[in-house]
């Protein structure tokens, strides 16, 4: 007997034409025939042996399978295009059903591509960062009497005074292995330096990990580093790092170590020890929330630093207060755009912009003022909205409509055809049911109708639907139930994201009934309460 592995290999490469024994261009009776004969034939109840049986259940599953993919139009053109590999891609769920093979094969590659892509990403997981420091501090900072004696007419210089830019990926190596290689550049007051950095990290256990950094480029030397983390408890672990840089004044080694405790869910607390040119005690609380974000710190740091002596003296005092405020919101679906406004003292007032895009950071931290201005202040926080306000209507809201204009305009050719088909078999229906004296659908609309005030300044956007409605009406009644009728077939969304209502005008044994209905409102036709009474 086969391996279970070569019998899922066997059938993954059987066609299933084959397994149901028809041809490929079998109708769906031809389909539904062989397989309830297959059914019977490998039905798992009628075999008492225990192999047989499970034999019988595999067969069973596989002539079940392909019947599902066989009796779906949809899939079966799939399957017929790409074989059982088409159907394994990603996003077919989310497709519209009514597609040609040419449309069919376009959406295949275009979902290939974008398997592709995420593979690639999540394999390498790129992640950068752009940061653009803007100086301003001359909009609300300037003397007067300085800027008298300037030049230009005194208007605010505007400059930017840094710049950041960082950018790595991963590359798996093993199961436990990883390789990084990251890279910045970052330039201020006109000077600036660069590196870059490899690393190689290894996932020891289930509790820890530890890496290898090798770095050069900046002016400080070339650097190896050892980093190691560990989870003591569910809620507290440690972090120790050891590096040595090589530079022009001679090797220069550094050590730190940081524990970490939770606190409670939105609470954690911090103490770091580091040694080396910038030595220092550490101890924080920092607690973040949905909506806020406080941290404290205290903080012991040696004042004398020299090849000879190692002297740690504590310095108490005020470092000073930050308080910050913001908003964010997502524009698109992998763009998030937020505004915060820092202040505090001593460094002032900045407004700091923020794009994330997927993997990617853009950052423009604006510096308005050194002080605590009032003014500043107000700008900071007015004007970021009002900025937004101004693009949301005049440049994203005009291109979402037209963006939905297009879709309904391509929804509207691709039901063409559906109609027609429709409206011949339902013209077909009408005249028999003229000769019936049963229900007959006269005219029927769906969309948003306008009332006789607001006629000038709104527009009527309906469909007509006399047809597909014409279509359901079964033995002189028509019955839809309270779901929207945009589902309905050959119906479509006139209207997007508004109100919309069913607006009939039928006939029943000669007479006439008209009726208005809400969009998920359940409506049975013929009523009494619908007919139109005889002017005498």
């Amino acid at each position: 007997m086969a391996a279970p592995e070569d019998e899922d290999f066997e059938f993954n490469n059987q066609d299933y034409y084959s397994l149901l024994n028809v041809r490929k261009e079998a109708t769906l009776e031809e389909l539904k025939a062989s397989y309830r004969r297959l059914c019977m034939l490998y039905h798992p109840d009628k075999h008492r042996d225990p192999e047989l049986k499970r034999q019988a259940e595999q067969l069973f599953n596989r002539v079940h399978q392909a019947y599902e993919v066989l009796s779906d139009a949809h899939s079966r053109a799939i399957y017929d295009l790409f074989g059982k590999k088409g159907l394994e891609v990603e996003g077919w769920e989310v497709v519209e059903r009514k597609r040609t093979p040419a449309e069919i094969r376009e959406e295949y590659e275009r979902l290939q591509r974008e398997r592709e892509e995420r593979r690639l990403q999540q394999r390498t997981n790129p992640k950068g960062t752009i940061s653009v420091g803007v100086d301003a501090t001359d909009l609300f900072d300037r003397y007067d009497e300085d800027f008298d004696e300037l030049p230009g007419g005194g208007f605010p210089h505007i400059e930017i005074n840094k710049m950041h830019i960082s950018q790595s990926i991963e590359a798996p190596l093993t199961n436990n292995d990883t390789a990084m290689l990251s890279g910045s550049l970052s330039t201020h007051n006109g000077s600036g330096g660069g590196n870059i950095n490899v690393t190689v990290r290894r996932v020891v256990s289930a509790k820890g990990w530890g890496e290898v950094e090798f770095g050069a480029g900046d002016i400080l030397g070339p650097l190896i580093g050892l980093k190691m983390f560990r989870n003591i408890t569910p809620r507290c672990f440690l972090t120790a790092q050891c590096g040595l840089q090589f530079s022009p004044r001679g090797p220069r080694p550094s050590c730190s170590l940081m524990t970490a405790r939770h606190l409670d869910q939105n609470t954690m607390g911090y103490l770091q020890w580091r040694w080396g040119p910038t030595s220092a005690m550490t101890s924080s609380l920092v607690r973040d929330t949905k909506s806020s974000h406080f941290t404290l710190a205290l903080q012991v740091h040696k004042i004398e630093f020299c090849s000879f002596c190692h002297n740690f003296s504590p310095r108490t005092g005020w470092f000073g207060t930050v308080v910050e405020y913001g908003a964010e919101r997502k524009i698109s679906r992998h763009s998030v755009l937020s505004a915060t406004v820092s202040m505090g003292v001593p460094q002032g007032v900045t407004l700091k912009l923020r794009l994330a895009r997927a993997s990617q950071t853009y950052l423009f931290p604006i510096h308005l003022t050194d002080q605590l201005l009032p003014s500043a202040v107000f700008y900071a926080t007015v004007g970021p909205l009002v900025v937004y306000m101004a693009i949301h209507r005049l440049i994203i809201v005009p291109y979402t409509q037209a963006q939905k204009e297009q879709e309904l305009e391509l929804q509207r050719k691709s039901s063409a055809t559906d109609i027609a088909k429709k409206k011949q078999e339902a013209e077909s229906a009408v005249s028999t049911r003229l000769q019936k004296c049963g229900l007959i659908i006269l005219n029927a609309w769906y969309g948003k109708f306008v009332s006789e005030t607001s006629q000038k300044q709104e527009k009527a956007r309906v469909i007509d639907v006399t047809v597909p409605l014409q279509c359901l009406v079964k033995d002189s009644k028509l019955i839809l139930t309270e779901a929207s009728k945009v589902g309905l077939p050959g119906f479509y969304d006139p209207c997007v994201g508004e109100d919309k209502s069913l607006k009939l005008l039928y006939q029943f044994r000669g007479v006439m009934h008209q009726v208005i209905s809400a969009d998920n409102e359940a409506l049975r036709i013929p009523k009494q309460s619908h007919r139109i009474e005889s002017e005498s």
